[in-house]
């Protein structure tokens, strides 16, 4: 069982169904409200754990109501939670999402995420150096992930940074990351280039990008530089929420397999996690990605 220490975000989305979005200074009624667990870091957190990884995440929430139940639903997956702090000043984060015929728009506030700091990570060195492996994202602040990074190099453990939100990455960072995982245009942004000049842009980092290119599945290269592909897998669509999110649980979950077979498992997760709704209610176990792949063979 790989152990996968996630860093990163945890929010709760609060989703709102309308027929059209309102004007500006304009009050609609609203057809259904929903509240989701979210944040790319919980999400990953469930997703590795689903997978069959043992999962510790280090985090922050508000001391209040969704902290509480954002903390619980991660616990009931099977994450540890010791590392997550609660703070006495800000808020747990949120997403609050309108969803009209299929667009949405959504507005985030970053809250306790925002307070995550490198002093809480080197609080945290522990787990560090109890884990195989860590993943982070960019939901929470960069100097923190930065802190992150240089940590998991300290106790020589591989580190999967999830370009997201897409953000210009500081040539340290680059150097500390053991796999990058971004889209087209993540990955742009991340090495200041053009999204139409993907392929190199892998070149650049052999063996240390995956790049996630929608229903053509995944690009990487080998440590060689040599352009590798994995397909998608066909499915129903039903809703694509998590679907990046789950992609990136499964890459840490079976890293130990290696690059090739780690984003092979990871496409048939993120095609699995959208044949269902939600973010975290549509990702798959283990067991199903396995049967699923056996099927596909």
């Amino acid at each position: 069982m790989t152990k996968v220490l996630v860093v990163g975000s945890i929010n709760m989305d609060l989703v709102v169904g309308t027929t059209r979005f309102p004007r500006l200074g304009e009050t609609l009624f609203g057809e259904r409200f929903a509240t989701h667990p979210g944040g790319k870091g919980a999400n990953q957190a469930v997703a590795a754990a689903r997978l069959g990884a043992q999962v510790t995440m280090i985090g922050r929430v508000g001391d209040d109501a969704f902290g509480q139940q954002m903390t619980a639903t991660l616990k009931t997956e099977g994450v540890d939670t010791r590392w997550i702090g609660v703070s006495a000043t800000a808020a747990t984060g949120i997403a609050a999402i309108t969803v009209c015929d299929g667009d949405n728009a959504i507005l985030v506030v970053p809250g306790a995420n925002g307070e995550l700091s490198p002093e809480h990570i080197a609080a945290s060195e522990q787990a560090f150096a109890e884990t195989d492996i860590v993943l982070a994202q960019l939901e929470v602040p960069l100097a923190t992930v930065e802190a992150a990074a240089a940590l998991a190099q300290k106790h020589g453990k591989p580190f999967i940074l999830n370009p997201a939100p897409a953000a210009r990455l500081p040539i340290e960072l680059v150097g500390k990351v053991a796999l990058f995982t971004p889209n087209e245009y993540e990955l742009a942004v991340a090495l200041d280039g053009k999204p139409e000049n993907w392929k190199a842009l892998l070149a650049m980092l052999p063996g240390k990008v995956v790049m996630t290119k929608g229903r053509e599945g995944a690009y990487f290269t080998d440590a060689s530089g040599a352009l590798q592909h994995q397909t998608s897998f066909p499915v129903e669509a039903v809703d694509s929420t998590g679907a990046g999110d789950t992609f990136n649980g499964a890459i840490a979950a079976f890293w130990d397999l290696g690059l090739a077979a780690a984003s092979r498992y990871a496409c048939a997760a993120g095609a699995l996690s959208v044949t269902r709704a939600g973010a975290q209610g549509g990702m798959p176990t283990r067991a199903e990605v396995e049967t699923f792949l056996d099927n596909a063979a």
